[in-house]
Protein backbone atom coordinates (compact mmCIF):
# COMPACT_ATOMS: atom_id res chain seq x y z
CA UNK A 1 0.00 0.00 0.00
CA UNK A 2 1.39 3.32 1.09
CA UNK A 3 3.47 3.86 3.81
CA UNK A 4 1.16 4.72 6.67
CA UNK A 5 -0.25 1.32 7.59
CA UNK A 6 3.00 0.72 10.07
CA UNK A 7 3.33 -0.89 13.73
CA UNK A 8 3.78 1.26 16.19
CA UNK A 9 7.22 -0.51 17.57
CA UNK A 10 7.68 0.86 21.32
CA UNK A 11 4.39 -0.15 22.17
CA UNK A 12 4.65 -3.49 20.92
CA UNK A 13 5.57 -6.81 22.89
CA UNK A 14 8.55 -8.16 21.76
CA UNK A 15 7.13 -11.48 20.91
CA UNK A 16 4.92 -9.69 18.30
CA UNK A 17 7.52 -7.84 17.17
CA UNK A 18 9.46 -11.07 16.26
CA UNK A 19 5.96 -12.08 14.76
CA UNK A 20 5.35 -9.61 12.63
CA UNK A 21 8.67 -9.75 11.58
CA UNK A 22 8.40 -13.43 10.15
CA UNK A 23 5.04 -12.44 8.13
CA UNK A 24 7.13 -9.49 6.69
CA UNK A 25 10.34 -12.08 5.82
CA UNK A 26 7.60 -14.19 4.41
CA UNK A 27 6.06 -12.00 2.29
CA UNK A 28 9.69 -10.77 0.79
CA UNK A 29 9.84 -14.30 0.27
CA UNK A 30 7.22 -14.57 -1.49
CA UNK A 31 7.49 -11.82 -3.48
CA UNK A 32 11.38 -12.74 -4.44
CA UNK A 33 10.08 -16.13 -5.50
CA UNK A 34 7.12 -14.89 -7.84
CA UNK A 35 8.31 -11.88 -8.99
CA UNK A 36 12.54 -12.15 -8.87
CA UNK A 37 13.95 -8.74 -7.18
CA UNK A 38 11.72 -6.24 -8.99
CA UNK A 39 9.13 -7.77 -6.89
CA UNK A 40 11.07 -7.77 -3.64
CA UNK A 41 12.20 -4.60 -3.95
CA UNK A 42 8.35 -3.14 -4.11
CA UNK A 43 7.60 -4.87 -0.38
CA UNK A 44 5.59 -2.73 2.14
CA UNK A 45 4.88 -2.64 5.98
CA UNK A 46 1.32 -1.93 4.52
CA UNK A 47 1.02 -5.22 2.19
CA UNK A 48 2.25 -7.52 5.75
CA UNK A 49 -1.21 -5.52 7.51
CA UNK A 50 -2.99 -7.05 4.85
CA UNK A 51 -1.76 -10.53 4.71
CA UNK A 52 -1.65 -10.76 8.88
CA UNK A 53 -5.82 -9.65 9.08
CA UNK A 54 -6.63 -12.19 6.26
CA UNK A 55 -4.52 -14.63 7.62
CA UNK A 56 -6.15 -13.93 10.91
CA UNK A 57 -9.91 -13.34 9.72
CA UNK A 58 -9.74 -16.66 7.37
CA UNK A 59 -8.04 -18.67 9.76
CA UNK A 60 -5.25 -19.81 7.44
CA UNK A 61 -2.80 -22.38 8.09
CA UNK A 62 0.27 -21.12 8.42
CA UNK A 63 3.76 -22.56 6.93
CA UNK A 64 6.91 -22.02 9.36
CA UNK A 65 10.19 -21.86 8.32
CA UNK A 66 13.57 -20.33 8.97
CA UNK A 67 15.96 -19.38 5.68
CA UNK A 68 18.76 -16.88 5.03
CA UNK A 69 18.45 -14.09 2.44
CA UNK A 70 20.49 -11.16 0.83
CA UNK A 71 19.48 -8.88 4.25
CA UNK A 72 20.01 -11.46 6.61
CA UNK A 73 23.01 -13.43 5.30
CA UNK A 74 24.99 -14.65 8.51
CA UNK A 75 21.98 -16.45 10.35
CA UNK A 76 18.56 -18.13 9.63
CA UNK A 77 15.58 -15.79 10.26
CA UNK A 78 11.64 -17.01 10.84
CA UNK A 79 9.67 -16.56 7.72
CA UNK A 80 5.72 -17.59 7.64
CA UNK A 81 3.50 -17.66 4.37
CA UNK A 82 -0.33 -18.19 4.28
CA UNK A 83 -2.13 -18.21 1.32
CA UNK A 84 -2.90 -14.31 2.26
CA UNK A 85 0.55 -14.05 1.61
CA UNK A 86 0.63 -14.78 -2.23
CA UNK A 87 -2.59 -12.95 -2.42
CA UNK A 88 -0.67 -10.12 -0.72
CA UNK A 89 2.47 -10.39 -3.25
CA UNK A 90 0.41 -10.60 -5.97
CA UNK A 91 -1.94 -6.82 -4.79
CA UNK A 92 1.44 -5.61 -4.24
CA UNK A 93 2.80 -6.04 -7.92
CA UNK A 94 -0.37 -4.99 -9.19
CA UNK A 95 -1.07 -1.83 -7.21
CA UNK A 96 3.13 -0.93 -7.86
CA UNK A 97 2.36 -1.52 -11.86
CA UNK A 98 -0.57 0.86 -11.74
CA UNK A 99 1.20 3.76 -9.73
CA UNK A 100 3.96 3.37 -12.06
CA UNK A 101 1.42 3.32 -14.95
CA UNK A 102 -0.56 6.45 -13.14
CA UNK A 103 2.92 8.38 -12.86
CA UNK A 104 3.68 7.64 -16.99
CA UNK A 105 -0.09 8.90 -17.61
CA UNK A 106 0.15 12.07 -15.59
CA UNK A 107 3.96 13.06 -15.44
CA UNK A 108 5.39 11.19 -18.77
CA UNK A 109 7.48 9.92 -16.12
CA UNK A 110 10.88 8.00 -18.25
CA UNK A 111 11.66 6.11 -14.65
CA UNK A 112 8.47 5.44 -14.46
CA UNK A 113 7.97 4.36 -17.74
CA UNK A 114 11.31 2.02 -17.43
CA UNK A 115 9.76 0.58 -14.50
CA UNK A 116 6.88 -0.04 -15.78
CA UNK A 117 8.15 -2.04 -18.71
CA UNK A 118 10.33 -4.49 -16.27
CA UNK A 119 6.63 -5.42 -14.41
CA UNK A 120 4.56 -5.53 -17.64
CA UNK A 121 4.43 -9.38 -18.15
CA UNK A 122 4.06 -10.14 -14.87
CA UNK A 123 1.39 -6.91 -14.49
CA UNK A 124 -0.54 -8.80 -17.64
CA UNK A 125 -0.55 -12.12 -15.41
CA UNK A 126 -1.92 -10.26 -12.10
CA UNK A 127 -4.88 -8.81 -14.00
CA UNK A 128 -5.98 -11.89 -15.77
CA UNK A 129 -5.52 -14.00 -12.56
CA UNK A 130 -7.76 -10.92 -10.67
CA UNK A 131 -10.10 -8.92 -13.22
CA UNK A 132 -12.00 -7.80 -10.32
CA UNK A 133 -9.78 -6.53 -8.63
CA UNK A 134 -7.34 -5.09 -11.51
CA UNK A 135 -10.74 -3.48 -12.79
CA UNK A 136 -11.65 -2.32 -9.35
CA UNK A 137 -8.36 -0.34 -8.55
CA UNK A 138 -7.93 0.66 -12.12
CA UNK A 139 -11.81 2.03 -11.72
CA UNK A 140 -10.89 3.78 -8.80
CA UNK A 141 -7.62 5.81 -10.19
CA UNK A 142 -8.64 6.54 -13.21
CA UNK A 143 -11.74 8.65 -11.10
CA UNK A 144 -9.16 9.76 -8.66
CA UNK A 145 -6.96 11.09 -11.64
CA UNK A 146 -10.51 12.85 -12.94
CA UNK A 147 -10.94 14.72 -9.61
CA UNK A 148 -7.47 15.70 -8.91
CA UNK A 149 -7.17 16.84 -12.83
CA UNK A 150 -9.74 18.62 -12.80
CA UNK A 151 -8.61 21.59 -9.50
CA UNK A 152 -12.12 21.58 -8.36
CA UNK A 153 -12.77 22.33 -5.11
CA UNK A 154 -14.33 21.02 -2.61
CA UNK A 155 -13.16 18.05 -3.70
CA UNK A 156 -11.70 16.08 -0.17
CA UNK A 157 -14.26 14.15 0.21
CA UNK A 158 -15.38 12.63 -3.38
CA UNK A 159 -11.58 11.69 -3.80
CA UNK A 160 -10.98 9.97 -0.14
CA UNK A 161 -13.74 7.97 -1.11
CA UNK A 162 -12.39 6.65 -4.45
CA UNK A 163 -9.81 5.60 -2.24
CA UNK A 164 -11.59 3.93 0.10
CA UNK A 165 -13.29 1.70 -2.55
CA UNK A 166 -10.36 1.21 -3.73
CA UNK A 167 -9.09 -0.81 -0.62
CA UNK A 168 -12.20 -2.52 -0.29
CA UNK A 169 -11.76 -3.98 -3.82
CA UNK A 170 -8.34 -4.94 -2.26
CA UNK A 171 -9.65 -6.66 1.05
CA UNK A 172 -11.82 -8.99 -1.02
CA UNK A 173 -9.68 -11.70 -0.89
CA UNK A 174 -13.31 -13.95 -1.28
CA UNK A 175 -16.88 -12.59 -2.67
CA UNK A 176 -19.89 -12.50 -0.84
CA UNK A 177 -18.28 -12.87 2.62
CA UNK A 178 -20.56 -13.82 5.87
CA UNK A 179 -18.52 -10.36 7.28
CA UNK A 180 -18.64 -8.12 3.99
CA UNK A 181 -20.39 -5.66 5.01
CA UNK A 182 -17.84 -5.24 8.35
CA UNK A 183 -14.68 -5.99 6.28
CA UNK A 184 -15.30 -3.56 3.68
CA UNK A 185 -16.25 -0.61 6.44
CA UNK A 186 -13.21 -0.93 7.84
CA UNK A 187 -11.21 -1.21 4.28
CA UNK A 188 -12.97 1.63 3.17
CA UNK A 189 -12.32 4.03 6.35
CA UNK A 190 -8.96 2.48 6.57
CA UNK A 191 -8.51 4.08 2.58
CA UNK A 192 -9.87 7.31 3.25
CA UNK A 193 -7.49 7.94 6.32
CA UNK A 194 -4.51 7.07 4.18
CA UNK A 195 -5.95 9.42 1.45
CA UNK A 196 -6.45 12.53 3.78
CA UNK A 197 -3.21 11.50 5.52
CA UNK A 198 -1.09 11.99 2.62
CA UNK A 199 -3.07 14.98 1.15
CA UNK A 200 -1.88 16.41 4.66
CA UNK A 201 1.68 15.33 4.57
CA UNK A 202 2.15 16.64 1.00
CA UNK A 203 0.16 20.05 1.21
CA UNK A 204 2.81 22.12 1.60
CA UNK A 205 5.25 20.95 -0.30
CA UNK A 206 2.28 20.97 -3.34
CA UNK A 207 1.80 24.52 -2.50
CA UNK A 208 5.79 25.54 -2.99
CA UNK A 209 5.00 23.67 -6.41
CA UNK A 210 2.14 25.06 -7.57
CA UNK A 211 0.52 21.71 -7.53
CA UNK A 212 -3.06 20.33 -6.72
CA UNK A 213 -3.91 19.35 -3.36
CA UNK A 214 -7.37 18.26 -2.36
CA UNK A 215 -6.88 20.12 1.02
CA UNK A 216 -7.55 23.92 1.40
CA UNK A 217 -5.85 24.41 4.32
CA UNK A 218 -8.78 25.65 6.53
CA UNK A 219 -9.41 21.31 7.67
CA UNK A 220 -8.78 20.27 11.06
CA UNK A 221 -7.40 17.39 9.97
CA UNK A 222 -6.68 15.56 12.71
CA UNK A 223 -10.05 15.61 13.79
CA UNK A 224 -10.79 13.91 10.28
CA UNK A 225 -8.20 10.97 10.58
CA UNK A 226 -9.43 10.62 14.11
CA UNK A 227 -13.33 10.12 12.23
CA UNK A 228 -11.82 8.14 9.58
CA UNK A 229 -9.77 5.70 11.71
CA UNK A 230 -12.28 5.41 14.41
CA UNK A 231 -14.63 3.69 11.71
CA UNK A 232 -11.84 1.93 10.77
CA UNK A 233 -11.15 0.28 14.03
CA UNK A 234 -15.21 0.04 14.95
CA UNK A 235 -15.45 -2.40 11.67
CA UNK A 236 -12.01 -4.25 12.56
CA UNK A 237 -13.37 -5.17 15.93
CA UNK A 238 -16.56 -6.91 14.56
CA UNK A 239 -14.30 -8.88 12.78
CA UNK A 240 -13.20 -12.51 14.40
CA UNK A 241 -9.45 -12.11 14.24
CA UNK A 242 -8.00 -13.84 17.33
CA UNK A 243 -5.18 -14.61 15.97
CA UNK A 244 -2.33 -11.60 16.09
CA UNK A 245 -4.87 -9.37 17.38
CA UNK A 246 -2.65 -7.69 19.38
CA UNK A 247 -0.42 -6.87 16.51
CA UNK A 248 -3.44 -5.84 14.12
CA UNK A 249 -4.72 -3.25 17.12
CA UNK A 250 -1.12 -1.77 17.43
CA UNK A 251 -1.73 -1.00 14.01
CA UNK A 252 -4.32 0.50 13.57
CA UNK A 253 -4.60 2.49 16.71
CA UNK A 254 -0.69 3.54 16.69
CA UNK A 255 0.94 2.77 14.47
CA UNK A 256 -0.77 4.12 11.34
CA UNK A 257 -0.45 8.02 12.91
CA UNK A 258 3.72 7.25 12.92
CA UNK A 259 4.02 9.87 10.01
CA UNK A 260 1.23 12.10 11.14
CA UNK A 261 3.06 12.69 14.27
CA UNK A 262 6.81 12.60 12.97
CA UNK A 263 5.86 15.72 10.89
CA UNK A 264 4.26 17.41 13.83
CA UNK A 265 7.35 16.65 16.07
CA UNK A 266 9.62 17.87 12.65
CA UNK A 267 7.44 20.86 12.71
CA UNK A 268 7.40 22.16 16.21
CA UNK A 269 10.98 21.47 16.16
CA UNK A 270 11.43 23.43 12.89
CA UNK A 271 8.95 26.38 14.71
CA UNK A 272 11.44 26.41 18.02
CA UNK A 273 14.42 26.87 16.39
CA UNK A 274 13.57 29.58 14.07
CA UNK A 275 12.26 31.09 17.21
CA UNK A 276 15.42 30.80 19.50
Amino acid sequence: MFGYVQIRKPELKVKDFVLYKSFYCGLCRVLRERYGLKGQISLSYDMTFLVMLLSSYYDMPVESRRARCVVHPAAKHAERITDATRYGADMNLLLTAYHLLDDVRDEGSLPAAAGLSLYRKNFREVRENYPEQSRGIARELGHLRVIEKSGKRPCLEEAADCFGRLMVRLFRYRENDPLQHELDGMAFHLGRFIYISDAAEDREEDIKKGRFNPLDGEEDVEALLLDEIAKCCHYFEKLPCLQYADILRNILYAGVWNRFDRKNADSAEAKDSGES
